[in-house]
């Protein structure tokens, strides 16, 4: 088997790449994929009852970036998808991000439109504030309102998805959690929102579906592939080829300067005989129980079924070898610790690595497949 490009892991960064390099550069691909699919998080597929259901927790697609959108448009048709969110606040169900309908729904009348007034005031309107910068003002009903959304919506739920207090997460974590200076429940605010009109799996199919493009699943890629120093064996052979690695990047290197820290989460699905179970797809638990949120996949893939699926989903430490690695924890230590491995990296000539756990970065989907879609444009210069 003649390899050119040895490519560890099946999700976007790897599957991108991937297709570029076997249709742009004509060249041999290898994907080794450790799991039995295609896809990486975003794999989805129908269960028992006929509903699509994102298997490792729901993955609404939405960017401002229309070159994404026009690469991924080759492999998939779409239908519009804007995801709502509700918190549980109090014992109502209020928008998130936090808005003015928010604020209504939790204030007396002449509160809520002071404290809507003041945000007026002092931010632009549909502008996003995130929480801790609100939380300076020096304003005293700005100031009320921050240590509301603090203490009710944001820090509870934080040190539930992320295990550490807020106070100790980087702020490109906290920033995205903000207040919306305006009406608007949707979630996200971008110019694309939608969905694969057949889900992800069938994209990513489509994607890989290349006489170049060799696909290895239920491999774990060190049962094949062997670094030897600075150098890569395939099946026990000088590899001449280059390697794209999306898999952690401390594994890559057995822990040679410690293991970096992730976060797991349990996904609890379960199938109900009933058609609907809640009013919106996600609603968030910031201060009960466990679960951070529920999500009832029929409100993103419609579904005639008369019975519906939810998923809740409890955070977790990820333990090596135990759970899946979803979330690289920003904090001064690990960003220290990476920087190690980082650097180690670039001493192997034929090693690229690419993605949220690689990179040791959180990436958006569209933030992933821009990533990848740069990453092979510098392979092409070379």
């Amino acid at each position: 088997m003649s390899i050119d490009y040895l490519i560890i892991g099946a999700g976007f960064s790897g599957a991108v790449l991937a297709e570029r390099i076997a249709t742009q550069l004509n060249k041999k691909v290898l994907v080794i994929e450790r799991r039995k699919h295609i896809g990486g998080n975003c794999y989805d597929e129908k269960n028992e009852a006929n509903i699509l259901i994102h298997k490792y927790g729901p993955h609404l697609f939405h960017t401002n970036n229309k070159k994404v959108i026009d690469y991924l448009s080759q492999f998939t048709k779409w239908q519009p998808y804007e995801h709502k969110v509700l918190a549980h606040i109090n014992g109502d169900n209020i928008p998130i991000p936090f808005n003015f309908n928010s604020i209504e729904a939790l204030f007396d009348t002449h509160k809520a439109q002071t404290l809507i007034n003041k945000l007026l005031a002092h931010y632009s309107k549909n502008s996003k504030i995130p929480i801790l910068t609100l939380k300076k003002s020096v304003d005293s009903d700005l100031k009320f309102l921050a240590d509301y959304i603090y203490d009710k919506v944001f820090r509870n739920y934080t040190a539930k998805q992320w295990g550490i207090h807020p106070d100790k997460l980087d702020t490109s974590v906290t920033a995205r959690v903000p207040v919306f200076i305006g009406r608007d429940n949707r979630y996200f605010n971008d110019t694309y929102q939608q969905i694969p009109n057949k889900g992800y799996t069938h994209l990513f199919k489509t994607m890989l579906n290349h006489p170049n493009i060799t696909l290895m699943l239920n491999t774990e890629y060190k049962d094949i592939c062997k670094l030897k120093k600075d150098t890569f064996y395939l099946f026990n052979k000088k590899f001449e080829g280059k390697l794209i690695y999306t898999g952690q990047v401390d594994e890559l290197f057995d822990f040679k300067f410690g293991k970096l820290s992730y976060r797991s989460t349990y996904m609890e699905f379960e199938t109900l005989n009933q058609k609907q179970y809640q009013n919106a797809t996600t609603i968030n638990y910031p201060n009960d129980y466990t679960f951070t949120r529920i999500t009832e996949f029929k409100h993103i893939h419609l579904s005639q079924s008369n019975q519906t699926t939810i998923l809740k989903e409890y955070p977790q430490m990820h333990i090596q070898g135990k759970n899946t690695p979803y979330y690289p924890i920003f904090t001064e230590k690990n960003k220290i610790q990476y920087n190690q491995y980082k650097i180690y990296a670039k001493t192997i000539p034929n090693l690229i690595l690419v993605g949220r756990l690689a990179e040791y970065q959180y990436f958006d989907m569209d933030d992933a497949i821009e990533n990848a879609l740069e990453k092979f444009k510098q392979l092409r210069k070379e």
